[in-house]
């Protein structure tokens, strides 16, 4: 049985937030086979990203809020077991999809564990920390769930704006953390820019992945799915410049609550905008 501690720290909703990449593959993949497609969903979602998780909260032991969770239990030595058992079963499942899918996966995964672990620990270097996030849950995600489920791998111009996105989402997530990042020896890429400097390299990460959305969109005659996520994605940036404004004001709004209302508003809104597209070219 696991203690809730374990379960608590494992984050499995903090999946939602990575879940727009998986979509964005689906959505613009040529063909879809439905087999790796639910098992990509299955090994990403519930086995590696919560295993990734875990091995963080295990590493670091917070005690201030962080990714979804005010208030952070204690791990225990079982939270570190369970990150093991889930990436043995992620990598089984992988594996089982096909030797690439599995060797890829294998990647992700070392380079997580080689963030958190605290004889590497890469979270301590901005640009480095910041460089194996994005790449690892953008652009190799990305990479990883297209060529399964289509069985070709996708253009320069898609995986770019995959990790673009990420790249402006991640850095956001640490906005309210830098003093507790400080504290540990962490030095984060919002730390390097600032508040105010994040807020601006987001926007500007955004504006490049929309860039290439649009590029992409007018390549293959798919306008209609570029004005699907833009119409998704107002909701999004009201919030964000409301938030930008607020922040201007007053640097405290940078805080925990503000940061998590953002993930979920644009999270939602991005899986919408993808899961919409899904279906309609389903139905085509």
């Amino acid at each position: 049985m696991l203690k809730s501690s374990t379960l608590q720290l494992l984050r499995f909703p903090f999946s939602f937030f990575l879940m727009p990449v998986y979509l964005f593959a689906l959505a613009t993949a040529p063909q879809i086979m439905l087999q790796p497609a639910i098992l990509l969903f299955v090994i990403l979602h519930l086995l590696v990203y919560p295993a990734s998780n875990g091995y963080n909260s295990y590493m670091d032991r917070d005690e201030s809020p962080i990714g979804l969770l005010a208030n952070p239990e204690k791990p225990t030595l079982k939270l570190f077991y369970t990150t093991i058992v889930l990436d043995v079963l992620g990598l089984v499942l992988a594996f089982y999809v096909s030797l690439e899918t599995g060797l890829l996966v294998a990647v992700y995964i070392v380079f997580s564990r080689l963030y958190s672990y605290r004889g590497v620990r890469l979270k301590r270097f901005p640009v480095i920390g910041y460089l194996t996030v994005i790449l690892n849950q953008g652009g190799l995600t990305f990479y990883i769930v297209y060529k399964a489920v289509s069985g070709v791998p996708p253009e320069w111009v898609l995986l770019l704006s995959a990790t673009l996105l990420i790249g402006g989402f991640y850095p956001i997530t640490q906005v309210y953390q830098h003093h507790s990042d400080a504290k540990d020896g962490v030095n984060t890429l919002s730390m390097l820019l600032g508040v105010k400097g994040t807020f601006l390299w987001c926007a500007a990460c955004y504006a490049m992945a929309i860039g290439l959305l649009l590029l992409w969109s007018l390549m293959h005659n798919k306008m209609q799915d570029f004005l699907v996520i833009q119409l998704c994605f107002l909701p999004v940036l009201f919030f964000f410049f409301r938030w930008v404004v607020q922040v201007w004001q007053s640097a405290e709004k940078a805080d925990f609550k503000n940061t998590m209302r953002m993930n979920w508003i644009a999270s939602t809104f991005t899986n919408l905008a993808f899961l919409i597209i899904l279906i309609r070219h389903t139905l085509d």
